[in-house]
């Protein structure tokens, strides 16, 4: 009888054991992986906040009208968004592409050449320690289907996952990010202008500190699905987010005479 790690509550060892019998097993099974978009959320949000606040930091450093930050930074944020959420589309496609032609090749390898391929499935199992009786065994089974086959080899020997996320979804998903959560950093600027200098001088001061708390909540917003304390995360985002921008605001008073 396995035995669960003792830190876990009554509560939680009941829904742990409720989610492994094995009707719930198969059901879960069956109902096929689940992608996860939070990636693309994530590397949007922190890519479109550092770099529209890098956009404020460097207008505001290098002493220039408020016009200017809402200027640049919408155009930034707009024209960065969707390069990002393209760029993100293209690297997720190629890497369907490059499994589809991976499979396409280990096709051709076990029609040409099917001895040769079962060596590497023995060789592949061999090394996970299956020897005798049950190496072959495990050999005629995966080599009995040709997709089965095509499948180990794709995780196997070339670390391939079988399915991926979608291309147009990743992209889209970074594109919002991007625009919603990098939208942040403008929103004292914005509200500066439509209310007539309600924040006057200390714009750049609100849009420092909702900058800030966008980070944080960012990073703490992924916790959870990395098994890590909220606050650790959100400090994490944090740091590497007031880095930049920073380096941003240094730049644009270093600069401040060419302006």
């Amino acid at each position: 009888m396995s035995h669960l790690p003792h830190g876990l509550t009554a509560a939680a060892r009941a829904r742990l054991r409720s989610e492994h019998t094995p009707e719930a097993i198969q059901s879960r099974l069956s109902a096929g992986m689940r992608h996860s978009y939070l990636r693309d959320f994530i590397y949007g949000a922190i890519d479109g906040t550092v770099t529209t606040f890098a956009v404020v930091a460097g207008v505001v450093g290098a002493d220039l009208p408020h016009g200017i930050v809402i200027i640049l930074g919408l155009g930034n944020l707009f024209a960065d968004g969707f390069s990002m959420a393209v760029s993100n589309y293209l690297g997720t496609r190629a890497e369907h592409q490059i499994r589809s032609r991976t499979r396409r090749t280990e096709e051709m390898h076990i029609r040409a050449i099917p001895e040769g391929e079962r060596e590497e499935i023995r060789q592949l199992f061999a090394g996970k320690g299956f020897t005798g009786e049950q190496l072959d065994m495990v050999v005629d089974v995966i080599t009995a289907d040709p997709k089965r086959w095509v499948d180990t080899m794709l995780t196997e020997e070339h670390g391939l996952a079988l399915e991926g996320v979608s291309p147009w979804r990743a992209g889209l998903m970074t594109f919002i990010a991007f625009v919603l959560v990098g939208f942040i950093p403008l929103l004292p600027y914005v509200f500066d202008l439509v209310a007539s200098g309600a924040f006057g001088s200390a714009a750049f001061e609100w849009s420092a500190a909702m900058t800030g708390a966008a980070f944080f909540i960012v990073g703490a917003i992924k916790s959870p699905f990395v098994d890590e304390s909220w606050w650790r995360s959100g400090l994490e985002t944090l740091l590497v987010g007031g880095v930049a921008a920073a380096l941003a605001f240094g730049i644009g008073a270093a600069l401040q005479g060419l302006a």
